[in-house]
């Protein structure tokens, strides 16, 4: 049986774990690999924005970005064997508080339409708008107290 998640700011080291998550997945595939180098995974851990991970049973499970500078989510990717475990809204509750944190009152994201991605953004109450190219948009803004 699976223990539960740990989640916590994603580091250096954890870049291999994510890019191999990344690849991973079943939707939302890169047709181009190379598009999303490491180095990209190294500059959004601080310099770019931030990115957390869960970890679970001594490996990184699933892991989320976010892009300080658009106030966007960059990356949100769950390990296909650790799907369905809310891991995926819990790194984006992370992402999203950090963001408004900074002061943001909207976060974007885009994604691939008609994919579970699709379909989980909107049950988690963020607003689809319409995109450029073959992606979806979407926006959530900061609830007013």
């Amino acid at each position: 049986m699976s223990e539960a998640a740990r989640f916590r700011r994603a580091c250096s080291a954890d870049i291999p774990a994510m890019s191999a998550i990344r690849l991973a997945v079943r939707e939302n595939v890169l047709r181009d690999p190379a598009r999303v180098t490491l180095q990209m995974y190294e500059d959004y851990l601080d310099r770019l924005g931030r990115g957390w991970v869960a970890e679970a049973d001594g490996e990184i499970v699933a892991f989320c970005y976010a892009a300080r500078g658009d106030a966007s989510i960059w990356a949100l990717f769950v390990d296909p064997r650790h799907e369905g475990r809310g891991l995926g809204k819990a790194l984006l509750a992370l992402a999203v508080g950090w963001l408004f944190e900074l002061g943001h009152e909207r976060i974007r994201l885009g994604t691939a339409p008609d994919t579970r991605a699709d379909r989980f953004y909107l049950a988690q109450g963020w607003d689809r708008t319409p995109g450029t190219g073959c992606e979806v948009g979407y926006v959530l803004e900061r609830r007013k107290a």
